[in-house]
């Protein structure tokens, strides 16, 4: 409890200096080596042996998916609108999901052969899960308010997992699922508490940092409570491959948290629903 506690005492400060004081390039870099590091923890999860030699592609591949996308959310934004945007996103995948299959012709039918499990992990874990974490990107570079909205994914997220924690550990009695022994309807109860809180602070936070409405309580009650739900389902799913591969925990590198995809695994959800919603609205 103690690291846990440390890390997020040393980290929170540190991550709200670069995702709403420094540069949009800062939450990019950032990005960029949370998304490699996350590929990493993943491939040696899931791929097995024979999945190594497709690490290498899928951690260069998975740094590149926030650069890709903060080249283009960059020219959206110029003044140069007879630029058309480049797919470098999709090109990228394309190129990856390629070179990917290449490895595994060329190793096919001996005993190095590349399993189709490996290969749909490496995927997975090169493009999909970089693209639903660099929403987070997509969210700080929005004009004007992108220092804001970039939090909304961290206070639902970290809203959600502190209060599910306590509220299990006080009151949790009822199992909620297998995949997660330790976790009981209690604590996702609490959880869907402490999303609805997290949200109610950014009304409060953007009135003082822009000096408006920055938006009203309705709206914050429900990405609060829709994006808890979101939270909540994406650390059970991040659950469910540690579960079937006989991993305890993805990496080390956050003492008490545990990996990348530990510390960031509902928020890797909860990114692209904020950034989908508030596209619909």
């Amino acid at each position: 409890m103690f690291k846990r506690v440390m890390v997020a005492v040393v980290g929170l400060p540190l991550l709200i200096l670069i995702l709403g004081w420094a540069p949009s390039w800062a939450t990019m870099l950032l990005l960029a080596a949370m998304c490699a590091i996350g590929a990493w923890e993943l491939m040696h999860a899931a791929a097995g042996e024979r999945g190594r030699p497709l690490i290498p592609l899928t951690v260069i591949a998975a740094a590149l998916v926030p650069v890709c996308v903060y080249a283009e959310v960059s020219i959206e934004n110029t003044e140069l609108t007879a630029l058309p945007v480049l797919p470098l996103t999709a090109l990228l995948g394309a190129v990856l999901v390629l070179a990917l299959f290449v490895v595994s012709i060329c190793r096919y039918g001996g005993e190095r052969a590349v399993p189709f499990a490996a290969l749909t992990t490496a995927i997975f874990a090169g493009l999909v899960f970089p693209l639903m974490l660099s929403c987070m990107l997509r969210l700080r570079m929005v004009p004007y308010i992108g220092m804001l909205l970039v939090f909304f994914p961290l206070c639902i997220s970290f809203g959600s997992d502190t209060f599910a924690f306590f509220a299990g550990l006080l009151f949790g009695k009822h199992k909620l699922t297998p995949v997660s022994p330790k976790k009981t309807v209690e604590g996702a109860i609490g959880g869907l508490i402490g999303g609805l809180i997290g949200m109610m602070i950014m009304p409060f936070v953007g009135g003082m940092v822009i000096s408006d409405a920055f938006m009203s309580p309705t709206m914050a009650v429900a990405f609060g409570s829709l994006g808890s739900v979101v939270s909540q389902i994406g650390d059970l799913s991040f659950s469910v491959i540690k579960r079937e591969f006989g991993v305890k925990d993805y990496g080390n590198l956050l003492p008490g948290h545990g990996g990348i995809l530990d510390r960031f695994d509902s928020v890797t959800f909860v990114a692209p629903f904020v950034w989908l919603l508030l596209e619909l609205i």
